[in-house]
């Protein structure tokens, strides 16, 4: 769910060498290429008119390209939605799906700290993106997941480093 910690596990991974493709980061170019402001609202309306017209795998179409032009073997896609993304990302390789949880509140919190333009800025704006989010399937990846890491009181580095050798786990 949004603000669990999946960008800050990402940028982590990140800075351990592993290649990094967000999907919210598609939706964000696909805006500004439509002359949109990225405002959740906005970039809401344009998630899910994509997966309208083209199909409830249309956000993993957009970084189709990224994946195609990378030379890394191990890829690590930030943002996965539902099931439909999934099998468009298994054309391209294995997946495995690491689901990252947080209480509501925490997500709140992380949400309001962060400051992207696109972070809601009420309560209310936040539960609406929540029940977005929930609308285009994210429980199921979610509930799906090869594992699980709860972020309720995980400092950064902690949340970090247990995603890391989670991935590392499933490399060997």
């Amino acid at each position: 769910m949004p603000g669990a910690g999946k960008s800050t596990i990402a940028e982590g991974l990140k800075s351990k060498g592993y290649e990094i493709i967000n999907m919210g980061n598609a939706v964000r170019n696909e805006a500004k290429n439509r002359n949109l402001e990225p405002t959740g609202p906005n970039l809401g309306k344009l998630m899910l008119e994509l997966r309208e017209k083209n199909g409830p795998g249309a956000v993993a179409e957009l970084v189709k390209p990224q994946i195609e032009n990378s030379d890394s073997e191990v890829i690590i896609i930030d943002g996965i939605r539902s099931s439909p993304e999934i099998e468009v990302l298994r054309k391209y390789g294995t997946v495995k799906l690491l689901a990252i949880h947080a209480s509501t509140n925490t997500r709140y919190e992380f949400l309001q700290q962060r400051g992207r333009s696109d972070d809601p800025k009420t309560k209310e704006n936040f539960e609406e993106r929540d029940d977005r989010e929930l609308g285009v399937g994210i429980s199921n990846p979610i509930a799906l997941s090869d594992d699980a890491i709860s972020n309720n009181n995980l400092t950064k580095e902690e949340l970090i480093e247990l995603s890391f050798a989670k991935i590392e786990e499933w490399l060997k």
